[in-house]
């Protein structure tokens, strides 16, 4: 865990988190063209704006994007801000590295959401659901 966590950059860990780079995304197209041809929710990080862009209409997709604060009390809510980082040496360190390496990863997301052309939400802790769903609702009008 440490070797994971602890005796790595959270750009390397970015570099080499093999979801971020789009492995597995020609399954979840298998799988999505498989289904019934009407509107379905698909989430997780394999979903690259990069490789979506192609297969999307206009105001087919958004992006959620977390702030760092949203993210840290996302793991916290569930329980899970320790779950890894507690089986480390130091999990102050590899939970600021998670951390790092997630907000990483969202700056590269939006970078592409905007190359692309597609859509994006922020998320903080100040929304609330109900003003997610309507900002949601309305960037897929």
């Amino acid at each position: 865990m440490d070797e994971r966590w602890c005796h790595r950059s959270p750009q390397q860990m970015l570099r080499t988190f093999h979801w971020f780079a789009g492995e597995g995304f020609d399954l979840i197209v298998e799988d999505l063209l498989a289904l019934p041809r009407e509107p379905v929710v698909v989430e997780g990080f394999r979903l690259l704006p990069r490789l979506v862009a192609p297969l999307s209409a206009a105001g087919r997709s958004v992006w959620l994007l977390p702030t760092p604060e949203f993210r840290r009390k996302a793991f916290a809510s569930r329980g899970s801000l320790w779950q890894f980082a507690g089986r480390t040496s130091s999990p102050e360190l590899a939970l600021a590295n998670l951390l790092e390496r997630d907000r990483l990863f969202t700056e590269q997301l939006s970078a592409e959401v905007e190359a692309t052309g597609l859509s994006a939400v922020d998320v903080d802790v100040e929304l609330t659901t109900e003003e997610l769903t309507t900002r949601v609702r309305q960037t897929l009008q």
